[in-house]
């Protein structure tokens, strides 16, 4: 069995993973599975007020638990998959310990081989958060890893270094920038432009 289908496994069962993205490494879960998400949470030590988002491999596979405006889809076609985070309407599926209660929830749709083959074999939601205790460096590699984190991990995929820079955090709705990141500027043009 190779290391994506026992990410895959892991993920189903419940459990958490270490991933590699085209930003910094990812800690994953089922993200439709509130104990699972509580779980992210916990080891993470992250104030449960801050909502955690979704990785998808697509943005297709993205529409059954969010709900998009025109404007929306077309900003995800052209900025996904990429370093982006899109805030939208959560559908019922999306459970509140994941948005931390709130209506909207962010879809990322990695620019990472691995990334996007762990999505597409986990077949739900993986959550998108940083593999890091909060307050703590994100990691770039896996020598950077806190170990609390590869301790509770029941499987680490070794992508290499990745780049480092963290997604931007986008309201499309509201044309608001939360976390500027990568492609910021190009965000900022797009959105005065449509």
């Amino acid at each position: 069995m190779s290391e994506l289908d026992r990410a895959a496994d892991a993920i189903e069962s419940g459990s958490l993973v270490v991933y590699p993205t085209e930003t910094v490494y990812g800690l994953g879960a089922a993200a439709l599975d509130p104990d699972a998400v509580d779980r992210v949470f916990e080891v993470k030590g992250r104030d449960r007020s801050k909502p955690i988002s979704f990785a998808v491999p697509s943005v297709p596979s993205a529409l059954p638990y969010v709900r998009t405006t025109d404007r929306e889809r077309r900003f995800m076609a052209t900025f996904l998959p990429g370093p982006v985070t899109v805030l939208c309407r959560r559908r019922d599926a999306v459970p509140d310990e994941l948005t931390a209660g709130r209506d909207h929830v962010g879809v990322r749709v990695p620019d990472h081989d691995l990334a996007l083959a762990l999505c597409e074999r986990a077949g739900t939601p993986v959550t998108a958060t940083s593999a890091n205790v909060s307050g703590r460096e994100s990691a770039r590699k896996l020598a950077d890893l806190d170990p609390e984190i590869r301790e509770a991990a029941a499987v680490v995929i070794d992508g290499g270094e990745t780049h480092g820079s963290e997604s931007t955090v986008v309201d499309v709705s509201t044309e608001t920038i939360h976390r500027r990141g990568a492609l910021a500027d190009e965000i900022e043009g797009w959105l005065e432009r449509h």
